[in-house]
């Protein structure tokens, strides 16, 4: 089982595919109130959590969330794909304006193992969707790139198995950079 010590308070962010179990690790983790999910505002903007018409304003307000728990003093996880460079710009700023630090659990995973996992959503976003996720995300794990962004921390995990074992540590200070490529 492997521990990440994440410090309380720091803005942590979720990047991986559709599908790949990032609301499931967050919802394991963190409380709910710790978690900003992009489905979760999409949902209660548009009544849909897949309607991506309603995208820009669940971000807007999520970043109004980010702010206000941030000058309160609060742990934040930003539950979206962030598989993209400028998406995760504004966590990274915000976490820089509050002088927290930015922690990234990388979801890492093989094409074949997230289509399965998507398929067994009750919102499946298919296969051209995943893929275009693992592109972006590929481009994202480039050596030290997500650390050269801002990440004090970077917790690549490679398989369910490790996410479905993660624990988390609440720390305070600086963390640590570590990455999980074991594959197990």
């Amino acid at each position: 089982m492997a521990v990440l010590v994440v410090p309380d308070p720091s803005v942590v962010v979720l990047i991986g595919a559709a599908g790949s179990g990032k609301s499931t690790l967050a919802a394991r983790l963190f409380t709910a109130q710790e978690v900003l999910s992009s489905d979760a505002f999409r949902a209660m903007i548009a009544g849909d959590a897949r309607d991506q018409g309603a995208t820009g304003a669940a971000f807007r307000a999520i970043e109004r969330g980010l702010e206000r728990r941030l000058a309160a003093g609060r742990l934040t996880v930003i539950d979206a794909t962030n598989v993209k460079r400028a998406d995760r710009r504004p966590w990274l700023a915000a976490a820089e304006r509050h002088g927290v630090p930015a922690v990234a659990i990388v979801f890492d995973l093989l094409r074949a193992t997230v289509i399965g996992q998507d398929a067994r959503r009750s919102r499946v976003v298919g296969a051209d969707v995943i893929d275009r996720h693992l592109a972006a995300l590929r481009r994202s794990l480039a050596p030290d790139a997500l650390v050269v962004e801002g990440f004090a921390t970077v917790l690549v995990l490679t398989s369910p198995a490790t996410a479905a074992t993660l624990a988390v540590e609440r720390g305070h200070g600086r963390p640590r950079v570590g990455t999980d490529r074991s594959g197990t």
